[in-house]
């Protein structure tokens, strides 16, 4: 089926924030005597914050603050850390100048709150490429459920089925392809190799490799086909 719609993730996929968020996880459940390790905070990348936050308190109870501060304040701490040292992975202003200039439409489903969304897509500059900005905050489930995909897809007026999503992480590959997407999956190194990604139609090591792909010239493609008049006789 003829890709009309591009779906971008943006933690770990236009922003380097996964080292961010661990970051602000560690310094927040450290005040509620919890010691998040590296591994830990991989185990829930992509995940919603809220949902991570339950996991941890279900793993080890804590009574001094209530769920809803700790779950603002590490999003006040990584807002912080996203926007003044947060910066652009390689290949998405390539990625994204390149695909504007197809007729597909572009949107950002994340599972960041939106204001996290906003406050990154401002800092980096990126406003201008989305028509639709989605977030997992405002579904009732998170990634890998494909809640936030197909909203997404309805408020661009895409089919599913038409959309090529782009994701970083395990959960978002998982609720992309659960929303009957076509899936560009580009891990992290450490994650590369991990059978999940197989669900993806392809898998990349860099955001900036998709200009080189055949899915990409197929976009560019479409456009000629479109711009092509009927030649009647």
């Amino acid at each position: 089926m003829t890709i009309k719609g591009l779906i971008f993730d943006m933690d770990g996929l236009l922003i380097d924030s996964e080292p961010l968020w661990l970051r602000a996880e560690q310094l927040v459940f450290a005040t509620v005597g919890i010691e998040l390790t590296p591994h830990m905070g991989k185990e829930t990348t992509g995940v919603r914050i809220d949902e991570v936050v339950r996991l941890r308190h279900a793993e080890q109870p804590w009574t001094t603050k209530s769920l809803a501060q700790v779950e603002a304040e590490i999003l006040a701490e990584v807002e912080r850390l996203a926007t003044t040292e947060g910066r652009a992975l390689p290949g998405v202003y390539e990625v994204l100048e390149a695909c504007a200039r197809t007729d597909c439409k572009i949107a950002l489903a994340s599972s960041s709150p939106m204001r996290m969304i906003n406050a990154v897509i401002r800092h980096l500059g990126l406003m201008q490429y989305f028509s639709v900005v989605c977030s997992a905050a405002d579904e009732q489930h998170g990634k890998p459920h494909p809640a936030v995909y197909l909203t997404t897809a309805a408020r661009m007026g895409v089919a599913p089925q038409s959309c090529l999503a782009f994701e970083d992480s395990v959960p978002g590959v998982l609720a992309a392809r659960a929303a009957d997407m076509q899936v560009v999956a580009v891990p992290d190194e450490h994650h590369f190799e991990r059978e999940e990604y197989s669900a993806a139609q392809l898998k990349l090591h860099s955001l900036a490799d998709f200009i080189d792909t055949p899915i990409f010239n197929s976009l560019f493609q479409y456009k000629r086909t479109l711009a092509t008049p009927s030649l009647h006789t």
